[in-house]
């Protein structure tokens, strides 16, 4: 019985919330179109620009404040804030094509080299940057605003570093007279050179030593021949007294020893050495002076 009554009570509130939906429902409908349903009823819609502030009831109408700065409303609303404005980021690649207002959304385009991904009311939303064909590949077709940059890879026997709109032919060394030196492939060209090429380079390497070598020898000969004369010029320098300055020529000329005459017992003459000058400080040499002597003389004196 008791599980009757709750199955029953339970039934009975289903209808009841089911008559309240729809008596909403039809309340809402019957709102005209400048007009919102509220719970107290329809209340009169703010225009664009605006949002409620404050809604209707039995003694007011609907309250109205101007959107922010950065928000809008674009038609009547019953809305209780504004949209935000969309943000045309320049690191997205997107610009400004439409300043937001407070009655309209901004609208944004692509950057050059950029192409939209998401259009949205005649903007764009995304943005992605044109793919860059690689070496080997062509360009098929540019890149615009709404659509990507197409590469295509570049067939046998042709070559492109990817920035032409087409490939070219790898250069048949044969036909302009040269020799193959490495083949050519998707990417670079075919490099030709002359026919004994590598020899002549050889012989202009060779050539191109050969003066380094004898500029080098002679520079070792003139350091070897300076050494030589500089150890020549050395030994020949006269070393200076000890005692004072080097005599000229002419004081060496005054330093010669004069022989002194003495006689012996028997009456011959005798030269004995002289006692050792002394140099006077002007680097002269005296000689010593000794007195006449007295004794026999020869055969044609006086005296025996």
């Amino acid at each position: 019985m008791f599980s009757f009554n709750v199955e029953l009570i339970f039934k009975i509130y289903l209808l009841l919330f089911i008559f309240y939906f729809i008596d909403n429902a039809t309340a809402s409908a019957n709102c005209r179109p400048a007009e919102y349903s509220t719970e107290e009823g329809c209340c009169p819609t703010c225009p664009p620009g605006m949002y409620v502030s404050r809604h209707c009831n039995q003694s007011r109408s609907t309250s109205c404040a101007s959107c922010k700065e950065g928000t809008f409303q674009d038609g009547d609303n019953g809305r209780e804030q504004c949209f935000s404005c969309q943000h045309c980021d320049a690191g997205l690649g997107l610009k400004v094509k439409k300043s937001c207002s407070s009655t309209s959304d901004a609208v944004c385009e692509v950057l050059d080299g950029f192409f939209c991904s998401d259009s949205n009311g005649g903007g764009c939303g995304a943005a992605q940057r044109h793919t860059v064909c690689s070496p080997g590949q062509y360009i098929g077709q540019r890149g615009t605003a709404d659509k990507d940059t197409e590469c295509l890879h570049c067939t046998d026997g042709t070559f492109s570093d990817g920035t032409s709109s087409s490939c070219q032919n790898h250069t048949k060394c044969e036909s302009v007279g040269l020799k193959l030196m490495k083949p050519g492939n998707d990417s670079t060209d075919s490099e030709c050179g002359e026919h004994g090429r590598h020899r002549g380079l050889e012989i202009g390497h060779v050539a191109g030593i050969i003066p380094g070598v004898i500029l080098g020898m002679a520079l070792m000969a003139s350091i070897i021949i300076a050494i030589i004369h500089w150890k020549n010029k050395k030994e020949t320098t006269p070393l200076k007294s000890a005692d004072g300055p080097e005599p000229t020529r002419d004081q060496r000329e005054r330093t010669i020893t004069i022989p002194e005459t003495i006689d012996d017992h028997h009456g011959d003459q005798r030269l004995d050495p002289a006692p050792p000058s002394s140099p006077t400080h002007d680097g002269s040499v005296l000689l010593p002076v000794h007195p006449p002597q007295s004794g026999p003389k020869d055969q044609r004196g006086v005296n025996n």
